[in-house]
């Protein structure tokens, strides 16, 4: 009974232990990230304390007015319209460059006649579709949201043709095999196979919709973080520009610390069962 009690709680200290190793584990990443950044608001506290310009004001500022705007509200409102445009652009841009580089590299026939127009969507400056999509169907959400979508499509489709064409096909066949439906195929076969290159392609995404979110939102709303830096731009007041953009890349990070990370730990747990 006495070694039957010890070896008991040998176990329960082991699962302990494992439990903390587990929880450090997950919050390593969020504390080096945090680490960094306050490395980074040091360092650009000392630049601006060392050479003192408009052009540059210190953190303590740039926060005194993010406050500032966020207790007025416009701040969240701004950031609201901006993360709804990048949203619908990135869901739009994924699936459809998704289903399309996926059949692009699957049928080498139409891959062949399409490749041109790739490469001339893949070259055409993302200021010019914006400029185009407004003249063509005037000042309107749907325009802004299009002209960023198809910024960012043949971006898609190029990861996940290359994706399609690196499919194994003795997957293909074993789905033959044991007479697989088309959703179990799509879900069992093709997926698996692709997460690493829609993971990329994801990825990739989020950052450059944004980043073109802001011209779109500059040269033709009347809201969101873009408008808001184009409209502070105009009386040269730096802080408030840097709040603003401060504010929505620090909403990226934790989109991609704790939404885009554990997704992807997520799709990936096979693999790490399989080692």
């Amino acid at each position: 009974m006495t070694a039957g009690f010890g070896s008991g709680k040998s176990v329960s200290a082991g699962r302990r232990a494992r439990a903390v190793s587990r929880a450090i584990g997950a919050a390593l990443p969020a504390a080096t990230t945090l680490a960094s950044l306050l490395g980074l608001c040091l360092l650009w506290g000392l630049a601006a304390g060392m050479w003192p310009s408009r052009a540059l004001p210190p953190p303590l500022e740039v926060w005194r007015v993010l406050l500032k705007e966020a207790a007025s509200g416009d701040l969240g409102y701004h950031l609201a319209m901006t993360l709804w445009r990048v949203v619908a652009a990135y869901l739009v841009a994924m699936i459809v460059g998704s289903v399309i580089g996926v059949l692009l590299g699957r049928y080498w026939r139409a891959d062949s006649f399409f490749n041109p127009w790739l490469v001339l969507f893949l070259n055409l400056p993302a200021l010019v579709v914006i400029v185009l999509a407004y003249i063509w169907f005037g000042l309107t959400e749907a325009a802004a949201i299009g002209a960023v979508a198809i910024n960012k499509i043949p971006n898609v489709i190029v990861t996940m043709r290359e994706g399609a064409r690196a499919l194994d096909p003795r997957y293909a066949e074993m789905a033959t095999v044991y007479r697989l439906g088309p959703l179990d195929h799509v879900r069992h076969i093709l997926m698996p196979q692709l997460q690493p290159y829609f993971a990329a392609a994801s990825r990739s995404g989020i950052a450059l919709i944004w980043k073109i979110v802001l011209v779109v939102e500059l040269l033709g709303r009347s809201n969101g973080v873009g408008f808001q830096i184009y409209l502070y731009f105009q009386i040269f007041d730096v802080a408030a520009i840097l709040a603003y953009t401060l504010a929505f890349v620090a909403i990226m990070l934790l989109i991609e610390l704790f939404l885009v990370q554990p997704l992807e730990r997520h799709a990936t747990r096979w693999r790490s069962r399989s080692a």
